[in-house]
């Protein structure tokens, strides 16, 4: 049977029980006598296990499997839960994580995790304390010794001792001065695979192939042949100095309760391994029992994200057509066209709503991998931080979703190490020694708004500014006129810092700047409120979506631009005579705030046709508390547009983040108000 078919699923699935193993093993950190939360740490672990077995990957079931064993001495209280061994098992399910991902990139998820499985092993024998240092075993430790076998493993040996066959260890140790191991290992296998099946051998074949042993290898073999004749035909290899078999006699198969458990194919008469699986008579009552039930029907599906992306395509084509059709509809002004074109315009953008909700995942998916980033921060700064999670029901695009983990992380890494004090300091201020990160996201209007605050020390404004003074990064007079909120954002200035020891874990200033770009080409912004002595909050405003935006289309010289709805305030126009000069800069009074006018005619070099000398049509856009007037010809109106990207060739071009093509088929170049505003 082809596996490959089935390794999107395993895949997908494998990332959902090791997201619960490491949700229900931060809940058990805290309640370490609760054996429900154990009980669904092992359900987790166990069908990962059967998962693994099944799909082929030895080591992720192996690793698994010593896990496993753990968590069930732990529910049977043979050891109880300490710091170390949660430590040791958050470190096993981080190797799952790394073999899993190593499985999504194409890889064959091989790692060498002996270290952790031997930590793994001392602790499922009672010596959690020893387990926190353990030299990492060699690669053939387990070689001579009798193997450990998983449930899969022991269902294949039992049935075929049922069928008569004898189920075999073979260990044969090479000569110290053989040249060619690899050689005289496949040899070996030849003679063992005529005699019967070979199920299992350590170290793997892989290592075997690489000749990563000394001398000795075991291998396990299903076999009728008496263990005399296969001892003599092993032993008639060359340079095989030793020859040791010992039988099987039994073992201590555990109930199979996973569903994805292999099915094991039908046997011919010489394979007694592939015989297939029968249903015990307590499992075929309970399956009855389940049946006997309401059915319920599943009512979700897996769609892989390509797909939506070329449905998305397809329906930003329909907008365009749509336009297209809607200009055409005013120009001739037929009664029965233009009910038409409403009817299919309603249906479209219900369409489009349906289309865009698919695309839609709960930042819940980017929020899972904070708590545990958060506790192993607390561990290495020596702190006590405590995250709460808000909103993590609340919807973002798929394509933002992708690009905000990173950001988020240095956030919190950054809350952590610089906003909350350690134990000692917060209660010298009358705070609880364990400090809060809040990490809140909720929507309003057209935008998803996500909050990172911390209880914290919060920034301290004098020692920002004295930093920015020193650095040129605002001058004397530009300072003077600053509000708190600007002062604070100067720590997301490049190459900005007030640490005075820059850590690994961040720097504040250090990555902010990279941190800001990121959000505002996602079309996002992010500002900084403060209080110190008692917390920051940093505030990133967020789009819905990045394909199909509102904008209000503008006309300069004749040509026309999209400005994004979400960056305009209101638009005005405005005789000439009130417009004011202010250090060479043209300038407006706007409800009692001087806004910088920008004349786009300028800024994108348009030829120079006519002028009317009385009025300017203005734009006031901001980014954040910052404000600018974009000075227009004319307002055309308020569109719905697919935005496409310029491509690599333009990507660099001055305030423009894409074009769309309009209903008549003209390109509108689409505005970026960020860049403009400084």
């Amino acid at each position: 049977m082809d596996m490959n078919q089935y390794l999107e699923i395993f895949i997908d699935e494998s990332k959902e029980h090791l997201q619960a193993m490491n949700e229900h093993l931060l809940q058990l950190e805290k309640e370490p006598n609760n054996i429900t939360i154990v009980n669904e740490i092992f359900r987790s672990a166990h069908t990962l296990k059967g998962m693994s077995a099944t799909m082929g990957y030895e080591d992720l079931a192996n690793l698994t499997h010593k896990l496993e064993n753990v968590l069930d001495a732990i529910r049977n209280q043979q050891i109880s839960v300490t710091l170390a061994i949660m430590d040791t098992v958050f470190s096993s399910v981080d190797d799952l994580e790394a073999m899993v991902e190593d499985i999504a990139a194409g890889g064959d998820g091989k790692r060498d995790v002996a270290a952790i499985v031997q930590k793994l092993l001392l602790i499922e024998q009672g010596e959690a304390a020893a387990a926190i240092d353990v030299p990492e075993a060699p690669a053939d430790a387990a070689a001579g010794n009798s193997l450990q076998y998983d449930e899969f493993e022991w269902t294949v040996i039992d049935q075929s001792k049922e069928q008569g066959f004898t189920c075999l260890e073979v260990a044969v140790s090479l000569r110290a001065d053989c040249v060619l191991k690899a050689a005289r290992v496949f040899m070996v296998f030849k003679v063992l695979e005529k005699c019967g099946e070979v199920i299992k051998s350590v170290p793997s074949s892989d290592q075997l192939e690489e000749e990563k042993f000394d001398e000795t290898f075991t291998v396990t073999l299903i076999t009728q042949e008496p263990v005399e004749d296969i001892q003599a035909k092993t032993k008639k290899v060359s340079e095989v100095e030793h020859v040791r078999i010992t039988e099987i006699v039994s073992g201590t198969q555990e109930e199979i309760k996973t569903p994805v458990q292999r099915a094991v194919p039908e046997a011919k008469q010489t394979n007694p391994v592939l015989e297939k699986e029968t249903i015990q008579p307590a499992e075929e009552e309970k399956r009855a029992a389940k049946s006997s039930k309401q059915p319920v029907s599943n009512k979700t599906i897996r769609v892989n994200i390509e797909r939506l992306d070329i449905l998305m395509n397809l329906f930003e084509e329909l907008v365009i057509d749509r336009g297209r059709l809607e200009s055409i509809s005013a120009e001739l002004n037929h009664s029965e066209l233009n009910e038409t074109v409403e009817h299919m315009s309603r249906i479209s953008g219900d369409l489009q709503n349906i289309i865009l909700n698919m695309r839609m995942v709960p930042v819940e998916t980017v929020f899972n991998r904070f708590p545990k980033l958060v506790r192993q921060l607390s561990r290495d700064l020596n702190k006590q931080i405590n995250l709460e999670i808000i909103g993590a029901e609340t919807e973002l695009d798929r394509t933002v979703i992708d690009e905000i983990g990173d950001p988020l992380v240095h956030l919190l890494r950054n809350a952590g190490d610089h906003g909350i004090e350690m134990p000692e300091a917060r209660l010298a201020k009358g705070k609880p020694a364990e400090g809060t990160i809040k990490l809140k996201a909720y929507h309003s209007g057209n935008h998803v708004f996500i909050e990172i605050e911390d209880d914290g020390a919060g920034i301290n404004k004098e020692r920002v500014l004295k930093k920015a003074l020193d650095k040129g990064i605002v001058t004397e007079e530009q300072a003077l006129g600053m509000t708190d909120r600007q002062i604070f954002e100067l720590i997301m200035a490049s190459g900005f810092s007030t640490a005075e020891v820059i850590s690994d874990l961040s720097g504040r200033g250090v990555g902010l700047d990279v941190v800001k770009t990121t959000i505002e080409s996602l079309g996002g912004s992010i500002t900084i409120d403060s209080v110190e002595g008692s917390g920051s909050v940093f505030s990133i405003q967020l789009p819905l979506t990045l394909s199909i935006i509102s904008v209000m289309l503008v006309e300069v010289e004749k040509e026309k631009y999209a400005i994004p709805l979400s960056s305009i305030i209101e638009t005005a126009i405005v005789k000439k005579e009130e417009v004011l000069n202010a250090h060479n800069q043209q300038v407006i009074d706007f409800r009692g705030k001087v806004v910088p006018l920008l004349f786009l005619e300028d800024i994108f070099s348009v030829p120079h046709q006519e002028e009317d000398d009385r009025f300017y049509s203005i734009v006031i856009v901001r980014k954040g508390e910052k404000m600018a007037g974009l000075v227009v010809d004319s307002f055309i109106g308020q569109q719905e547009v697919v935005l496409k990207s310029l491509g690599n060739y333009l990507s660099n071009v001055f305030a423009i983040s894409g074009a769309t093509i309009l209903g008549d088929g003209q390109v509108a170049l689409i505005v970026d108000c960020n860049a403009l505003i400084k």
